[in-house]
């Protein structure tokens, strides 16, 4: 048989074999990929609202705050009592009332269950738009991630680390300056004690 000939069939065979490997060889199996829909975040007041121009929290026990921003668009203080407030203080209250998130919605629920038959609290909030929110706050979650809220007729779970910095308003109010409860103050014609005389 000539060289030439046997080259050729060479090839021939290893043309074939590559044909073989190539349409008999396992095919990978088709990756889907899912692409999960990003979960949409929602907020218990919306921008349509506006921004807040006044903040009111109460507790069921009759404890109330209350901030306003006044003509000249400062804030002050209506509630425990009148006075200048702390700008900063008031303003990151105001910005605190658009950051709160909820977490999920409770459709079937008794109020009594999550603490809303006799809300904890009670937030109510003037906006630009000239409209009045309010949301009552029940108990904290099992998880301690958020509290049950009313907002109109449904049950919310709003995050917890959105609404105890507003509530912390009871305790403390965004004064300017602490003021000095009435029995600290001196009564007039009372020696001081930088004047008092001292006793033998």
């Amino acid at each position: 048989m000539r060289r030439s000939t046997v080259v050729f069939l060479l090839l021939l065979l290893v043309l074939a074999g590559i044909y073989y490997y190539l349409n008999n060889r396992e095919q990978p199996a088709d990756i889907t990929v899912t692409l999960e829909p990003e979960t949409e975040v929602s907020y218990l007041f919306t921008a349509e609202d506006g921004l807040p121009t006044s903040i009111r929290i109460e507790t069921k026990a009759g404890e109330k705050v209350e901030v306003a921003r006044g003509a000249d668009n400062a804030w002050k203080l209506i509630l425990p009592l009148a006075a200048k407030a702390d700008q900063a203080a008031a303003e990151a209250a105001a910005s605190q009332v658009t950051t709160l998130r909820i977490l999920d919605t409770v459709p079937d629920v008794e109020p009594e269950i999550v603490g809303l038959s006799s809300p904890e609290y009670t937030l109510i909030i003037h906006f630009t738009s000239g409209v009045e929110r309010k949301a009552e706050i029940g108990v904290i979650t099992p998880t301690e991630s958020g509290y049950y809220v009313r907002d109109a007729d449904k049950i919310v779970i709003v995050s917890r680390s959105a609404i105890d910095p507003l509530v912390g308003l009871l305790t403390n109010p965004p004064y300017l300056e602490t003021p000095i409860p009435a029995s600290a103050t001196p009564e007039a014609g009372s020696p001081s004690p930088e004047t008092a005389t001292p006793q033998p």
